[in-house]
């Protein structure tokens, strides 16, 4: 993984983190990126071992794999 790739991930982690059930567009919007690089990011998130919970309205949830 790039490590531009890697800082939008944790970017984008962080940004959850600090406001749960944040919605993917207020990411993107507060980030200054495209919603469709916030969506695409969330597999990669699972990759990471940084799981977001979508709940029934959208709003993204952070959990955090237990190894």
């Amino acid at each position: 993984m790039r490590r531009a790739d890697k800082e939008r991930l944790e970017d984008i982690w962080q940004t959850v983190e600090q406001e749960p059930g944040i919605r993917p567009g207020r990411v993107a919007e507060k980030l200054g990126i495209p919603r469709s690089s916030v969506t695409r990011a969330l597999p990669a998130l699972d990759d990471e071992g940084l799981l977001l919970y979508e709940d029934p309205k959208g709003g993204l949830w952070p959990w955090k794999r237990v190894e």
